[in-house]
């Protein structure tokens, strides 16, 4: 599969006909870097991936040009630590299975604060199983989480949620394209590293500089020196734009640079995923014991999520929650089994533990400016001061 694309560099217009197939070695070669590994502000990220995909720069445009115009690569947008931004929590909503689409179809196409979008089944002797649908919500500063599900909830007709907000985050990437392949029980010599979920208070020209900074790209912005035309949107000189964003990178609200794949759907051939299977993972430990078994389970390569989440009595109360994808359903199940077995064999019970399986799935970003949430107020006839509130305390 190849896709005619046009060429953006010096002012200069050209059209050339590239390869956008993930298993092509250059694509695969590129895609290995820019899914999950340019960490932070980048000032030159086309550059970075180039100079660790060992690839001409020119070469490296054209190809994520191409990926993306032809649907491949999904987005390519500069990531946040949205935890440290706004409130967010994972939520389980208990929906009758006839109101089960038209629920997600809301929450994914008019709701800009909710973000992954799954229906998951679990064996219905599982506990929590009648909580089918699950996303993540993030809710600008000043506003309340529980006021806008109470809204999502009346808008879609949920019976119940559950909000499950993170005390810790140990993994938080993708690199789909780098999993494939790897071994069971794959794992890093040291312990993942926690986040916190402390949110970061911003300053008028953090907030101008983050909501151009974090807009996805448009495939003309493919560029050499991509964030000048983003200075110029925040209204701010480029040498300002980038000392702003390295502040925001120190403050650790700065998240990847990355591409993103359309991993679910099969691509326009209809023959290649880049996933078939992604497996939420749930693990019950002792209490006092969850940083220590996050980190743990955060070692693992197969992981593309790990959390401290506290999932209650309905859920048996799971505390530890990861994503792992794949293509072959089995081996994901191996690779969790290798992980339960670590835990076993460093002495960190695990009480309880089950696999909810996604099946529909969409993802998109979620917004996390205040000012963007008073504006979705006004156009869904809510008061903005109505739908103020603190904190979740988690």
């Amino acid at each position: 599969m190849n896709a005619v694309v046009e060429g953006y560099n010096d002012n200069t217009m050209t059209t050339v006909n590239v390869p956008t197939r993930i298993d092509d070695p250059v694509n695969a070669a590129i895609l290995s870097i820019s899914e999950d590994r340019i960490e932070g502000f980048d000032r030159q990220p086309f550059e970075t991936i180039a100079h660790l995909a060992q690839l001409d720069y020119e070469l490296v445009l054209d190809r994520v040009r191409a990926m993306l115009s032809a649907g491949v690569i999904r987005r390519v947008r500069q990531t946040l630590m949205a935890t440290n931004l706004a409130q967010g929590s994972l939520i389980a909503w208990q929906v009758d299975n006839d109101r089960l689409d038209a629920a997600f179809d809301m929450m994914y196409h008019h709701d800009p604060f909710s973000g992954h979008v799954v229906i998951r089944t679990a064996d219905p002797a599982t506990p929590g199983a009648a909580y089918r649908l699950w996303t993540t919500l993030k809710v600008p500063q000043g506003f309340s989480m529980q006021k806008h599900c109470d809204y999502l909830k009346e808008r879609v007709g949920a019976r119940s949620y559950l909000l499950m907000p993170a005390k810790a985050l140990f993994v938080l990437g993708v690199g789909h394209v780098r999993r494939r392949g790897i071994a069971v029980g794959s794992m890093a010599e040291v312990t993942a590293e926690p986040h916190t979920t402390e949110v970061v208070e911003l300053s008028e020209l953090d907030w101008r500089v983050l909501t151009s900074l974090k807009r996805e790209f448009e495939l003309h912005e493919i560029t050499r020196d991509p964030w000048k035309r983003r200075a110029d949107e925040a209204g701010v000189d480029f040498e300002t734009f980038c000392s702003v964003a390295e502040s925001l990178n120190e403050r650790k609200v700065i998240g990847r640079f990355s591409t993103f794949l359309e991993h679910a759907k099969p691509d326009t051939e209809g023959e290649r995923q880049v996933t078939r299977y992604n497996g939420l993972f749930h693990w019950a430990v002792p209490a006092g014991r969850e940083m220590e078994a996050g980190a743990e389970v955060g070692r693992f390569h197969i992981m593309t999520h790990a959390y401290w989440r506290e999932g209650g009595e309905e859920f048996r109360n799971v505390n530890i929650m990861g994503v792992a994808h794949g293509m072959d359903k089995e081996l994901l199940l191996q690779h969790k089994a290798a992980i339960d077995r670590h835990l076993e064999a460093i002495g960190i019970p695990v009480n309880y533990t089950n696999v909810f399986w996604g099946g529909r799935s969409e993802i998109k970003p979620s917004e996390i400016v205040p000012s963007a949430y008073e504006d979705f107020c006004r156009a869904n006839g809510l008061d903005p001061q109505a739908m103020r509130g603190a904190a979740l305390q988690i």
